[in-house]
This record gives C-alpha cells, sequence and structure tokens, in this order.
C-alpha cells in the first residue's frame, strides 16, 4: 500500500491512441509472433514522488478470426511521467488499441525542503 503523508494528493489522467494499425498494414494488424508498442506519457504536474498508474483499455478493434492476446501495463513510473507497454504474440490481429489512464499521487508542499 502506498501511504501519502500529507493532504495534497494529485489525481492526472488522460487517454491516448496508441497504435492504429490496420490501415498501413502495422506490426499489430499485420504481424505475428511477439510484438511491443510504448508510448510515454507526461503528467501535466510533477507528482512529490512516483504515483500510483493505473491503465485500461478504452478502446480495442480486433480480428475476430484470430486469437485475443494482450497484456496492458503502466511501466518506468516517475514523479514526471510513465510509459504504457501494451504487448502480444502469436497470431494475434490487433487494428487499433486507445488506453485510458489515472494517476494518484501525493504532490509537492510549499513546506518541503530540496537540498
Amino acid at each position: 500500500m502506498k501511504r501519502l503523508r500529507n493532504h495534497l494528493i494529485g489525481v492526472d489522467q488522460g487517454e491516448v491512441m496508441l497504435f492504429s494499425d490496420f490501415e498501413a498494414g502495422g506490426a499489430m494488424w499485420a504481424g505475428e509472433g511477439a510484438r511491443e508498442r510504448r508510448r510515454p506519457v507526461a503528467f501535466s504536474e510533477r507528482f512529490r514522488s512516483a504515483p500510483v498508474v493505473q491503465v485500461s483499455v478504452s478502446m480495442w478493434d480486433l480480428d475476430h478470426t484470430a486469437n485475443l492476446r494482450g497484456e496492458l501495463r503502466g511501466e518506468s513510473v516517475t514523479a514526471e511521467a510513465f510509459e504504457i507497454v501494451f504487448r502480444t504474440w502469436g497470431d494475434s490481429r490487433i487494428a487499433r488499441l486507445r488506453v485510458a489512464w489515472t494517476a494518484i499521487g501525493e504532490l509537492p508542499h510549499g513546506d518541503d525542503w530540496e537540498l
């Protein structure tokens, strides 16, 4: 459990189109085997320390004739930013993927000292 030390709790959120591969025949749509997409996201303000980040699929467009395999994660979380990471494998064909994210964490306090 992440404990927050003051009343300055920040919640930042957003949504990003991670990829749209069907029009140009990109790897998520036309490829096979292990594939990965990463997208950096900067928070609107700096947190005091790395926040808790939750990511979720807000829209996906899939081929119904192939198996659906995927892993969606928030990685490399810092006080300023994080990366959305989606991985798939095998014969999965994913045309588009939009991701929603929420970050909750402690904000800097005016009385904080920086040495």
